[in-house]
């Protein structure tokens, strides 16, 4: 199966590391024209954006928080001027921010992490829809996570409640457009190799993790990016409103 972007724009969100770097290059070098965001990270956005345009292929990048509407609209407003449409837009920007239990956890945590996680996520595609409607076309694809599916691990309820959310959003906003022939589905990564866990989960704990996944291994970004790829394609077109669980068996639904 040849899935081929070609002239397609795909806006991917939090791009300049991990999943969302992987998600923006396999874009590319399927001949997608792709706008690399990042927040603070932007020597990291910037080797993105060297990588494809190295090997052929057409990118910007963007700056700015997606928790404000200034920077929201900047992302798109960059996008059309450069590119002169949207196509795709994979809303992968997120971050857990810090491990609090509920009795530690403050009101201004609660409130960032749900905000990184699924504010940006509605912003993001609210700003996007007029053009995805306009065109009566596109594809939106959440990155939601197994915290969603499992409830996380300790301390990290907020996120789990957030990426819980974006597999609601996904299910309503498809419902919502399928009219306008635009597919909104999800991808649910497990253990990935990726800055996040490097950040947030003590080496032990991943040890555990993947001795307890039937394959014995974390995934890799590249693996979660052929789920999204397949997603976005025409080969996935009679599907929309679904999340693909991507974590090496820890979880079968």
């Amino acid at each position: 199966m040849n899935i081929r972007f070609d002239n397609k724009v795909v806006i991917v969100t939090g791009s300049s590391s991990g999943i969302g770097k992987s998600v923006a290059i396999a874009f590319a070098k399927a001949g997608a024209r792709v706008v690399v965001h990042f927040n603070s990270n932007k020597s990291g956005a910037q080797a993105v954006v060297d990588d494809i345009a190295n090997a052929g292929g057409q990118a910007i990048s963007v700056g700015g928080d997606l928790t404000e509407p200034e920077s929201v609209e900047q992302l798109i407003a960059k996008t059309i001027s450069h590119f002169g449409a949207i196509d795709i837009l994979v809303n992968n920007a997120g971050n857990l921010v810090g491990r609090k239990n509920l009795s530690d956890m403050s009101k201004e945590l609660w409130t960032r992490v749900m905000d990184v996680n699924m504010t940006s996520t509605f912003m993001c595609t609210n700003a996007a829809l007029p053009y995805l409607k306009k065109q009566k076309s596109g594809r939106i694809i959440n990155v939601s996570s197994l915290a969603a599916r499992n409830g996380g691990g300790l301390g990290a309820g907020h996120y789990a409640a957030a990426k819980a959310a974006s597999i609601a959003f996904t299910k309503n906003l498809a419902k919502e457009l399928a009219p306008h022939n635009i597919l909104v589905n999800a991808v649910a990564p497990g253990v990935i190799t990726t800055p996040y866990h490097d950040q947030f989960s003590p080496d032990e704990a991943r040890r555990k993790f993947a001795s307890n996944t039937p394959l014995q291994r974390e995934g890799t970004p590249e693996e979660v990016a052929y789920g999204v790829l397949f997603l976005a394609s025409e080969q996935a077109s009679f599907i929309t409103g679904e999340t693909l669980d991507i974590n090496g068996g820890m979880l079968m639904n």
